[in-house]
């Protein structure tokens, strides 16, 4: 005999705000702008989920974080759900926002160079002014 695993309870508004570090303010608006959807209510009207809006609440947080707008988190969300995306545009622009992540990442490593370069200088000099500023500086103050 083959037992079934036991079904988990679905989780309210709140106990995925608390799991999740986002506000239920929050979570509520994703679910207005149709970026998650509750799997259905309670008798008392509460938005009831399954633990899969952790990792779309996850790819929210990320594609955010990446400044990606509201419209394309939906598009990006619908074709995951979905398990294809036909969207060429909407490829296109991930391809185009992971490039100016990359020109972002060498653009602050090429900072943090400058910044242990300056630390050095002013490690070199035992706290005297060096006699010529890192390149950041002097961009900085151009």
């Amino acid at each position: 005999m083959v037992l079934a695993p036991p079904v988990k309870p679905p989780l309210k508004i709140g106990e995925v705000a608390n799991r999740s570090g986002l506000s239920v303010k929050t979570i509520r608006f994703y679910c207005d702008e149709g970026l998650i959807q509750p799997i259905s209510r309670s008798d008392g009207g509460y938005r009831l989920f399954d633990d899969g809006v952790f990792s779309e609440l996850a790819l929210i947080r990320t594609l955010r974080a990446m400044e990606i707008p509201l419209p394309d988190v939906r598009q990006i969300l619908e074709a995951r759900r979905s398990g294809v995306c036909t969207c060429s545009d909407l490829k296109a622009r991930i391809r185009s926002k992971a490039g100016e992540i990359g020109e972002k990442i060498t653009a602050m490593q090429n900072l943090q160079t400058e910044l242990f370069g300056l630390l050095n200088s002013w490690e070199a000099c035992g706290g005297r002014t060096p006699a010529a500023p890192p390149a950041v500086l002097v961009a900085a103050d151009g």
